[in-house]
């Protein structure tokens, strides 16, 4: 039910959704281009690698994306930036809005976690005022921490999300040193988990999602 779910509001946003409001002219393209990026969730965001598969041209495929962030089907998450450790500077992850849609499990439970902390930077934003965003974190030398999260120009934790790994990332105390996070946090899929180990909390996410309800 579900599959066949995905499928028919996926045929109504580009078959009718995005064609009323729109000039695209290839949208079959662009539908190919929506069945693609669930397997790239998570991932840096490649233009030139979609522009490839899809044999168009690059700008048409950042037009393309940039209409699929319009129409809410998915969201990017930026690196975050400073001078204080070198880090890419332009790419970014995708996310769908509707996690569902991913295949693969450790990528959906990311996306979840994803969305909810995008949510809880929006309710901030727009109920109490605050200026937050959510980043990702990647040196030059490929470490990563999956999420972190700035209010007011201020990081004040950071999130690594794992299905059921409990051993901490090594990347957070590099991250941690470099740019003073006062908070950290492994979210694992599993169950009863709280704990405190190298500074970093490794919590289940049912546990830490309370805290943005």
């Amino acid at each position: 039910f579900l599959r066949r779910w995905h499928n028919e509001k996926n045929e109504r946003l580009f078959r009718e959704d995005i064609r009323d409001v729109t000039l695209v002219r290839d949208l079959s393209s662009m539908k190919l281009l929506g069945d693609l990026i669930p397997e790239r969730v998570s991932s840096i965001l490649s233009i030139n690698s979609l522009r490839e598969d899809l044999e168009v041209s690059f700008k048409a495929v950042r037009l393309w994306v940039e209409i699929l962030e319009s129409f809410y089907y998915i969201f990017r998450i930026y690196p975050y930036t400073s001078t204080r450790y070198k880090s890419i500077k332009k790419e970014s992850k995708v996310y769908l809005w509707d996690w569902s849609e991913v295949v693969d499990e450790a990528k959906r439970f990311e996306n979840m976690i994803a969305l909810h902390l995008l949510k809880f930077a929006h309710f901030l934003k727009d109920s109490l005022g605050y200026k937050t965003e959510v980043y990702f974190l990647r040196d030059l030398e490929k470490r990563e921490i999956d999420f972190v999260f700035e209010v007011d120009r201020k990081l004040w934790f950071a999130v690594e999300v794992k299905l059921n790994e409990e051993d901490v990332s090594s990347n957070f105390r590099y991250f941690a040193e470099k740019l003073k996070i006062p908070y950290l946090y492994q979210v694992v899929k599993k169950e009863n988990v709280d704990r405190f180990k190298n500074g970093v909390r490794v919590i289940s996410a049912s546990k830490f999602l309370t805290a943005f309800m």
